[in-house]
């Protein structure tokens, strides 16, 4: 590592497997430092938790025409932490109407993040 900068010790757990390796990591600058990870998947999960963090959302949406009154959803892959309360913004405001099958697409490209948010349930209508 480069002694130019300031060290920057962080503690995680991994949460890309059910093994939650405990992960200490180390950076200075764009230079990094992962020990206690098993795979390199941990490595991985280490560095971008630090850099650019991301999240899977899962929630519901109002849903009409049907038995249920919420439709599971989630993205279908990682958004940016930082974005996470304004997505939900966006699902709040939505009223998805019976039937729906899983993964059916609800919003695409949600806030021109390239992800979409799909369906987790399949409902039959009324």
């Amino acid at each position: 590592m480069s002694a130019v900068g300031t060290l920057v010790k962080t503690e995680l757990t991994c949460i890309v497997c059910p093994m939650g390796c405990q992960l200490s990591l180390e950076h200075i600058g764009d230079e990094f430092k992962v020990e206690g990870n098993t795979c390199k998947r941990g490595e991985k999960y280490a560095k971008e938790e630090l850099t650019n963090p991301k999240r899977v959302i899962t929630t519901t949406v109002k849903l009409e025409n049907s038995y249920l009154q919420l439709l599971p959803v989630k993205t279908d892959d990682s958004i940016p932490k930082g974005m996470m309360f304004d997505i939900m913004k966006e699902l709040d405001k939505l009223k998805i109407t019976a039937p729906v099958n899983v993964g059916d697409i609800i919003i695409e490209n949600v806030l021109n993040t390239g992800v979409n948010i799909i369906s987790s349930k399949s409902v039959e209508a009324l």
